[in-house]
């Protein structure tokens, strides 16, 4: 009987980190979808698409403040000619069991006005939570990489 309860520790301690994996990469599977998303918006030039997948009180962080109104800021970067975004996911953990934090880069490209390119790359940072059964964006953060060192 005790050579069995050894067997199950054994056997359960051994299955918990493939569960811990498993689980870490739906989660990443989680990020990359909102992601998508989030990329697929900016390329149909679609604020509202873009709110949507924030959460309730949800807000983006950059270099100029809190952005609450998520919707008129794209209204804006759409203006000003951001038409693509491409987004890589270096880091997802959980938080609990329904938030996520997430890290990667992005790149924002486009044309202004006078047809000069756009060319933004940066880092981000996310916090997404399970609302109404759907994940979402609690708190997105994106800031741009600092320029190479003078010589």
């Amino acid at each position: 009987m005790r050579k069995m309860s050894y067997a199950f520790v054994l056997i359960a301690t051994l299955a918990t980190p493939a569960t811990a994996v498993a689980a870490d990469e739906n989660l990443k599977q989680v990020v990359e979808k909102l992601a998508s998303a989030y990329a697929d918006n900016i390329s149909k030039q679609n604020p509202a698409g873009i709110a949507a997948l924030y959460a309730n009180g949800g807000m983006l962080v950059n270099n100029t403040g809190t952005i609450t109104d998520v919707t008129k800021y794209y209204e804006g970067a759409f203006k000003a000619g951001i038409n693509h975004d491409d987004i890589t996911i270096d880091v997802v953990q959980p938080l609990g069991t329904d938030a996520i934090v997430a890290t990667g880069e992005y790149h924002l490209t486009g044309k202004n006005e006078s047809g000069a390119p756009i060319d933004l790359t940066g880092f981000w940072t996310g916090v997404d939570v399970r609302e109404g059964g759907a994940w979402k964006i609690r708190m997105l953060t994106a800031f741009p990489k600092a320029p190479p060192p003078k010589n």
